[in-house]
């Protein structure tokens, strides 16, 4: 039975830079540096957001931006700090897609290496419910 996600891993031209992107906007706390030591693929981080584990690895990034991502839950009382932290690492920030009202509001930015990042402020539940309204109208 699966029990949650394991990790995540990106794939960065440079450790240094995702390290910064990562304890900027998401207080990342950084667990493991392999050094000029090999376990894997190439040179890793380990990062800790929130309770999931974050790896980054040293390699060629993505070649193209696509909408593929990975969102974290945020309050949303929270939201405009966030922004702030975003923009302070000069990222280019995605348009917001259009929502519904009532499914909570989303911030979407790239890293530095074509990775695409939410901050979202619903649930899934909220998100269900919404559109279960719609439905019905």
């Amino acid at each position: 039975m699966i029990e949650a996600i394991s990790h995540i891993t990106f794939i960065v031209r440079d450790l240094e830079r995702m390290t910064y992107f990562l304890r900027t906007i998401f207080a990342a706390q950084e667990i493991y540096d392999s050094g000029a030591q090999m376990f894997s693929h190439s040179r890793e981080k380990f990062f800790r957001i929130g309770g999931t584990w974050i790896a980054a690895m040293q390699g060629e990034p993505l070649g193209e931006r696509s909408y593929n991502h990975v969102a974290f839950k945020i309050s949303e009382t929270e939201f405009d700090a966030y922004e702030q932290r975003v923009r302070c690492c000069g990222v280019d920030i995605r348009s917001a897609r259009s929502r519904v009202e009532g499914e909570g509001r989303s911030l979407y930015f790239y890293d530095y290496d074509n990775h695409l990042f939410e901050l979202h402020t619903g649930t899934l539940e909220q998100r269900l419910a919404r559109y279960s309204e719609s439905e019905a109208e």
